[in-house]
């Protein structure tokens, strides 16, 4: 549920108000049929614009099709209607199925008519009370088109958006913006044919790349067939090249890619909390694999007593671990190897822990906030449901000024200072949460590989 607002903010990106409002009404609701999310979308549209303007339902239904064929949203699985001739006891919980030619399949409506705006709770214009006024439009015992054909929001597939993103924005901080693109045209490319648990996505040609990337990015098949090389040679190997046909063939590690994201994310964190020459030793061990505490002091270029000291700190917080290599069955320490190694994956989980109780704190820090104001929130909500109304009413600026005041200026300031703090909690949830989908999809692929 965290996640909520980076999906519906995503939606909004790709696919503008229509796309996020849509998104919106799957996650609040769970489940819904194509035409109440249109019907909604779109009563919810017309009353944001101005007056006289309506929003169409089939440009919503455009919309929602659009977010179907690119697997954002997709159909619920249902329960298969048996025969009851199995004499023994009902399964705990019901089995559903949904063939996977049918999951993103969009039922043909034909949705025709507008959004409507909500009349105000006073009598319309025609003089009737809001109960006696008849029902118009369709009737309650016409069939709904789509009925029983449920759709959710596939978050797999917002996942899959976020992974691609994170690798994007890396390729254009280790290199440049014309390779961010070209990554960015590749992972879209295969975005619909490539499962979101896959090592690797589909091949690609060097020609097929480069009829897909954006109109208007002046690059030539030769410059485009040099930056394909750069990214293959380059040692984080984001992208791979699996043959020579079609002036190459070129995949993007997907595997790799998440666990060089991981590794960076664990460097940052052991230099943000043991400073710079610790993150040193952490690069060294996880770069040359297996070192013995000498070795260490000698390739850091850092005294003895230091290295002893920033080592067991990191190894008493698990970012790295110890490995005793006997030369006797006696295991006696004259006569055994200690080499300190990064294991990433138990490194990861731990870090995933920390992430998770970081989260937990910043809730119920959240939920403190709000409990010890809640007195002034609630005057606050009521104050400015008076002026809202008295606005509406034609009240006057001395009328207005008068109810404003009833907040005092020492509460008033107390309510900016909640304000801040609420602000500064939300956005570390959401960083702590960026952290947290990294490590957990490092983690989940790592473990499909194993």
């Amino acid at each position: 549920m965290l996640r909520y607002p980076r999906y519906i903010y995503t939606a909004k990106t790709l696919y503008s108000d229509t796309g996020e409002l849509i998104v919106e009404e799957l996650l609040l609701n769970g489940k819904m049929t194509m035409s109440a999310v249109v019907k909604k979308v779109a009563d919810r549209l017309t009353e944001t614009m101005e007056d006289g303007k309506t929003m169409d339902y089939s440009e919503v239904s455009n919309t929602f099709v659009r977010l179907a064929d690119t697997h954002f949203v997709q159909r619920c699985p249902w329960v298969p209607v048996t025969e009851n001739s199995d004499p023994g006891p009902p399964p705990p919980a019901p089995i559903l199925v949904i063939s996977e030619k049918d999951m993103y399949l969009v039922p043909k409506l034909s949705l025709i008519g507008k959004g409507k705006r909500r009349r105000s709770s006073d009598e319309d214009a025609a003089g009737e009370p809001k109960a006696k006024r008849p029902k118009h439009g369709t009737d309650n015992k016409e069939p709904i088109p789509d009925d029983g054909i449920y759709w959710q929001a596939n978050l797999d597939r917002f996942h899959q958006h976020f992974r691609d993103q994170a690798i994007v924005s890396a390729v254009a901080n280790r290199m440049d913006q014309t390779s961010s693109e070209i990554v960015r045209t590749m992972l879209r490319m295969s975005e619909i044919t490539t499962p979101s648990t896959a090592p690797f996505t589909q091949p690609l040609s060097s020609n097929e790349i480069f009829r897909s990337l954006p109109v208007g990015y002046n690059i030539s098949k030769q410059v485009l067939d040099q930056y394909l090389t750069l990214l293959a040679d380059d040692p984080l190997e984001f992208v791979g090249k699996s043959g020579d046909s079609g002036g190459g063939m070129y995949v993007i590690n997907l595997h790799k890619a998440l666990g060089s994201l991981a590794t960076a994310t664990l460097e940052s964190v052991v230099q943000e909390r043991f400073g710079s020459r610790c993150a040193r030793i952490f690069r060294l061990v996880l770069q040359k694999k297996h070192l013995e505490q000498k070795q260490v002091e000698d390739f850091a270029m850092i005294p003895a007593k230091e290295a002893k000291d920033m080592l067991y700190k990191m190894l008493s917080e698990n970012f790295i671990s110890l490995q005793e290599i006997p030369k006797t069955p006696d295991h006696a320490p004259s006569r055994t190897f200690y080499l300190y190694t990064v294991n990433i994956l138990s490194a990861a989980r731990m870090l995933l822990h920390r992430c998770y109780k970081s989260i937990a704190n910043l809730i119920e820090r959240r939920q403190f906030e709000t409990k010890e104001n809640k007195r002034l929130l609630e005057k606050s909500q009521r104050v400015e449901a008076i002026i809202a109304s008295m606005q509406a009413t034609g009240a006057e600026d001395a009328q207005l000024q008068e109810i404003e005041e009833m907040i005092t200026a020492p509460e008033r300031q107390q309510l900016e200072t909640l304000k801040r703090n609420v602000n500064k909690l939300d956005a570390s949830e959401i960083q702590v949460d960026e952290t947290i989908f990294l490590l957990e999809s490092y983690i989940e692929s790592t473990m499909k590989r194993q």
